[in-house]
């Protein structure tokens, strides 16, 4: 194979939080290589043609709503919006159609959006916009959480003391959605729209330590809508991998990670799966799924607690998805008329979201009034699809471990199942018709692990983000600061804090951390304009 290729860091996996981190470290003029397995770079942040040519289709990542706070967009810190990274933010923001008749759909005027709620209920339309006001307060708090590295700040309970209703908010957190949503809000198609938006980061909304995403994503929503990047979520990638090249730094696709190297009981690069070596002078970084990737090395260079407390990882919440190749969009219902929109949500009643998530974790699926995310891009973004036809991407949220069967059954049903959703879709966009379809493409939660080893378990966020798999606990405490128990081998990606979506959270934080250990100055070249 010839003499290993050197580099100051090599980062295994380009996913968008790898390919931030290493945006980051070549910002600081570091030599930097990246290996990706697939051909194509983004890991669950691509735009593929799954159905037809000239249909481009987002896998995973859709909405880039959580990106619009972090500081890597909101500063432009990397330079991608002058490299043209561009957001549509379209209104109406999200419908939800219910069985009885009734809609509620948000609007990007939130007093709009309250008159929506206000034929509900009045009390619960001042209710809405009491909830905005109260979480505008306090979220730039919770968001300079987010986007500090553990230990390089004050925890988030140290964060809220130092508010004069610190203690409320403390409270607050640590209650679940539920108890919050159910305190604010008396009609119950209101509750359901409201749990069903708590429930977008796939978090059980019974669960405490949800409470503030009750907040946060209504919030989040009514300010920057179901935001779509113009041209799908691969435009991401691409320009991450532009910025790389453009400072000297490599990528190269088609090469799985296998291999971590260790010498002198350090990490000094990684083999691929064709047999290349990597070598590194001054760190790996690893996006790889923590499952994986202690897996890498002998389980002596782990510790024994550290590989105990890995193998108590949980997947959390997980997807079924299905995409669609149409002549025409579905319309759905808003005041009186039947119109096209990008995002519909269908949950049906609180109940109804309960059900689903006592059957998520018995194995079961919740099929009969199923819970479902609908979304068609090309109704604001045409370039997703040929003249005058649409994408439409169809998720629900079902078990990858199945009852009776265990997660090779879905190979068996998943048509069957996709069907039954589309099915059910019907009954709230009618005009959707079976000529309608040119093609579709169905991927279960074992197709998810499938497409990316990092959806370990089905899961596109990288696992649960409960109490305890979160903040200081991720991926595992005493080593939720990125640096990992080998010497020379950090972690980044969905595993770390802050967890799932996109974001660059994650690797924006690891590329903090590894530059303060290099002896650079780590918050400057971060926040420093790109050039």
């Amino acid at each position: 194979m010839g003499e290993a290729l050197e580099f100051d860091v090599v980062v295994a996996g380009g996913g968008h939080n790898g390919l931030a981190c290493a945006a980051y470290l070549t910002k600081a003029g570091l030599r930097v290589l990246v290996l990706e397995g697939r051909e194509i770079l983004g890991g669950d942040t691509t735009t593929e043609a799954l159905t037809l040519p000239g249909f481009r289709h987002d896998p995973c990542a859709t909405a880039f709503e959580l990106f619009q706070s972090s500081p890597t967009i909101r500063n432009d810190e990397l330079g991608l919006r002058q490299r043209g990274l561009q957001f549509l933010y379209p209104d109406p923001v999200v419908t939800m159609p219910f069985e009885d008749g009734a809609s509620l759909t948000m609007w990007r005027d939130r007093q709009r959006t309250a008159a929506e709620i206000a034929r509900l209920s009045r009390r619960d339309a001042e209710a809405y916009l009491e909830l905005l006001n109260e979480y505008d307060r306090v979220k730039e708090i919770f968001n300079d959480h987010r986007y500090t590295p553990i230990g390089y700040g004050p925890s988030l309970d140290e964060w809220l003391a130092e508010l004069p209703n610190g203690n409320y908010w403390k409270r607050r957190y640590r209650q679940s959605a539920l108890e919050v949503i159910r305190e604010y809000f008396e009609d119950d198609h209101v509750r359901a729209f409201m749990l069903w938006l708590a429930f977008m980061t796939l978090q059980p909304v019974d669960r405490p330590y949800t409470g503030r995403l009750a907040y946060a994503l209504p919030y989040g929503r009514q300010a920057n809508s179901w935001t779509l990047p113009v041209g799908g979520a691969g435009t991401l990638p691409a320009l991450l991998a532009g910025f790389i090249r453009e400072r000297g730094g490599e990528i190269r696709t088609g090469e799985w990670v296998t291999e971590l190297l260790i010498e002198n009981g350090r990490c000094v690069g990684v083999r691929t799966a064709v047999g290349h070596v990597y070598r590194a002078r001054r760190a790996v970084v690893s996006s790889i799924h923590i499952k994986h990737l202690v897996e890498m090395a002998p389980s002596e260079m782990w510790g024994e607690e550290f590989g105990r407390m890995v193998a108590q990882w949980q997947a959390g919440c997980t997807m079924f998805v299905a995409h669609y190749a149409l002549r025409k969009p579905p319309l759905y219902p808003v005041n009186g008329d039947r119109i096209p929109v990008v995002t519909a949500g269908i949950t049906g009643s609180t109940d109804n979201l309960m059900r689903l998530l006592s059957d998520f974790q018995r194995g079961q699926l919740h099929l009969d009034t199923p819970v479902l995310l609908v979304l068609t891009p090309s109704v604001a973004d045409p370039s997703r699809a040929p003249e005058g036809c649409h994408t439409l991407k169809v998720v629900s949220f079902l078990p990858y471990e199945l009852a009776g069967g265990g997660p090779s059954r879905w190979d068996m049903i998943k048509e069957e199942v996709a069907q039954h959703l589309l099915d059910y879709l019907r009954r709230f966009a009618p005009n959707l018709q079976a000529e309608d379809i040119l093609a579709h493409y169905v991927e279960s939660p074992l197709d998810l692990e499938r497409r990316n080893p990092h959806n370990w378990h089905g899961t596109c966020h990288g696992g649960d983000l409960s109490p305890a798999q979160s903040d200081e606990m991720r991926p595992v405490p005493g080593w939720a600061s990125h640096r990992m128990p080998i010497p020379g081998l950090y972690q980044t990606g969905a595993t770390t804090h802050p967890g799932g979506s996109v974001t660059a959270g994650p690797g924006r934080n690891a590329a903090w951390v590894l530059l303060d250990d290099l002896g650079m100055p780590a918050e400057a070249i971060l926040k420093a304009p790109a050039s």
